[in-house]
């Protein structure tokens, strides 16, 4: 999440187990040449930090050999995707565990997934199902203002537009939204809210860049936009509840703004915060399928949810009756999103975004 952009390196976990993070989009090394075969092959986007120990824990459990290759934090889930259809001809991957969601709807749309009803799932909210059972979603964040209290008033920035108050000229964040969760905020925006309110507000954004400073800092990723919050170097900026809570721990003088909860000005209901769960898919002609399903139905197990959600990245578990602590919320409006409708027209968004934001 904060960690600087760089590969991950080859790692011996145990014995019989093996980690495998390399630079995305390099030639990537042969499996066999690791050692043993593994018994299970992961590509994981959720932040490696969180998702390593939850990975081991279930080679301890199962007995298989796992091989885990891990995002780049400038990459995001964008460069996974691009690994796996560029390797769908013949696949190297059993299981893509996605840390959002309309990315993983691209792959179902492109016919790369395999369908798989599992039995863990069944209490999953069908919101968060796919209906030909090719993705789950589970334990989400939610896209938030992370404000510093040294350097704001909450209260000041609970709208998305409140950020364009000129009070906050050079004082607020947002990552480039071509990459990760930002990207699918973005497109959730487009989807939902339509071209003009949505132009209006990332247009707004890039065509200031060239200022000094700009009004709304476009920064590389949420990671950067949590630590210049968490730093006091910026009073507000945009991010997921994980890495907010990352800032938390830390004791700093921050708290979490889940914006839109208002209704409109003529009593419309509120918009609600954006809330973007985990999804984990099979991919079709996954070389071991049988240890695929054996995984997939570990992690969706409310056990799973549980852990995610009291680990240090207080994923907000999907289903109610999952136990979360305190700091993990629940009590908000979340955003009416058709997340089948935003993956169908991701290519569409994420061309006009680069045209926006490239070269800025």
């Amino acid at each position: 999440m904060t960690r600087p952009p760089q590969a991950i390196t080859l790692q011996r976990l145990r014995p019989k187990s093996r980690m495998l993070g390399l630079a995305l989009l390099l030639p990537l090394l042969s499996l066999e040449a690791c050692g043993p075969k593994p018994d299970l092959v992961v590509y994981c986007a959720l932040d490696q930090v969180f998702s390593e120990e939850l990975i081991r824990d279930f080679e301890t459990e199962s007995g298989l050999v796992v091989e885990a290759l891990f995002d780049l934090e400038h990459q995001k889930t964008v460069g996974l995707v691009g690994q796996l259809i560029a390797e769908n001809a013949h696949p190297r991957c059993d299981v893509f565990w996605n840390n959002e969601i309309v990315q993983t709807v691209r792959l179902a749309r492109l016919e790369m997934l395999a369908p798989y009803d599992s039995p863990a799932a069944q209490d999953i909210p069908a919101t968060f199902r796919d209906e030909n059972n090719l993705w789950t979603g589970f334990a989400a964040r939610a896209r938030i203002l992370i404000v510093n209290t040294e350097l704001a008033n909450p209260s000041d920035l609970q709208d998305m537009q409140d950020i364009f108050d000129p009070i906050w000229n050079g004082k607020v964040g947002v990552a480039r939204p071509l990459t990760g969760t930002t990207l699918t905020h973005a497109a959730a925006m487009y989807t939902t809210l339509g071209p003009e309110i949505s132009d209006a507000f990332w247009k707004r954004i890039a065509a200031h860049q060239h200022e000094s400073p700009p009004p709304v800092h476009v920064v590389r990723s949420n990671g950067q936009s949590m630590t210049l919050v968490r730093d006091g170097e910026l009073a507000a900026a945009y991010t997921d509840t994980d890495d907010f809570n990352v800032a938390r721990l830390s004791g700093a003088p921050v708290v979490a703004v889940y914006p839109n909860q208002k209704p409109g000005p003529n009593g419309e209901e509120p918009l609600g915060t954006l809330l973007i769960p985990n999804t984990i898919a099979i991919l079709k002609g996954a070389p071991h399928p049988d240890a695929a399903r054996q995984f997939v139905d570990w992690v969706l197990s409310t056990k799973t949810e549980e852990r995610l959600a009291h680990a240090r990245s207080a994923q907000i578990p999907v289903r109610p009756g999952v136990p979360r602590p305190d700091h993990v919320r629940s009590d908000f409006k979340v955003m009416q999103v058709d997340y089948n409708q935003v993956g169908a027209e991701l290519a569409e968004h994420t061309q006009h975004l680069k045209a926006i934001y490239l070269d800025r």
